[in-house]
């Protein structure tokens, strides 16, 4: 298991919100500022890596009739504890978050990660793959969160970089803002895998 190629693969290769178009309910929901991204990016990535890890140690115990409603208690679990723990030490990340934390249990992504990657692979590279894709998740969600703070507010991590004469495009931090900033990422990926 090559490091670099594992990396890779979460970033570039198979990143869940820019290659494969999913879980783009809260990365377009929460990205309105680099610092919800990092937020919501954690949390996901917190989640994905414990539920992956859970589910591939109980695979070969938890029926096949009853799996994926095994994996969201496990997954619910771990979105509870992350809840929780946003609730009392980051109130107000999580309120800037609002519902789409205790939404995490249904992300696509980590069901996803957990019926195709973690039911079926060892608990290290089930490891691996939650920190990966998790990574992935985080900067698909800071990239976006980024356009859309600097052309929207004319900031970057809440701190003005654009000065006072800068006019601020009040529709990047709108929600069709999101979907514009992402189509400008993805044309540029795209563009860049073409070239390769």
């Amino acid at each position: 298991m090559n490091p670099v190629s594992e990396l890779k693969r979460g970033i570039w290769t198979e990143n869940a919100v820019l290659k494969l178009g999913l879980g783009l309910c809260p990365a377009l929901a929460t990205s309105s500022s680099v610092e919800n991204g990092i937020g919501m990016g954690v949390a996901a990535t917190f989640v994905l890596i414990c539920s992956n890890v859970v589910i591939s140690a109980m695979r070969k115990i938890i029926p096949s009739k009853v799996r994926i409603p095994a994996f969201i208690v496990i997954i619910a679990s771990f979105v509870t504890v992350v809840d929780l723990v946003m609730a009392g030490f980051l109130p107000d990340l999580h309120k800037a978050l609002g519902i789409f934390i205790p939404l995490i249990v249904v992300n696509c992504i980590i069901l996803g990660r957990a019926e195709a990657y973690a039911s079926k692979n060892a608990v290290l590279s089930s490891a691996v793959d939650g920190i990966v894709m998790g990574i992935g998740f985080t900067v698909a969600l800071v990239a976006i969160a980024s356009v859309r703070e600097i052309l929207g507010n004319g900031s970057f991590f809440g701190i003005n970089i654009l000065g006072s004469g800068f006019v601020p495009m009040l529709l990047m931090i709108l929600p069709p803002g999101a979907f514009l900033a992402i189509a400008f990422l993805l044309a540029g990926m795209n563009q860049v895998s073409a070239e390769k």
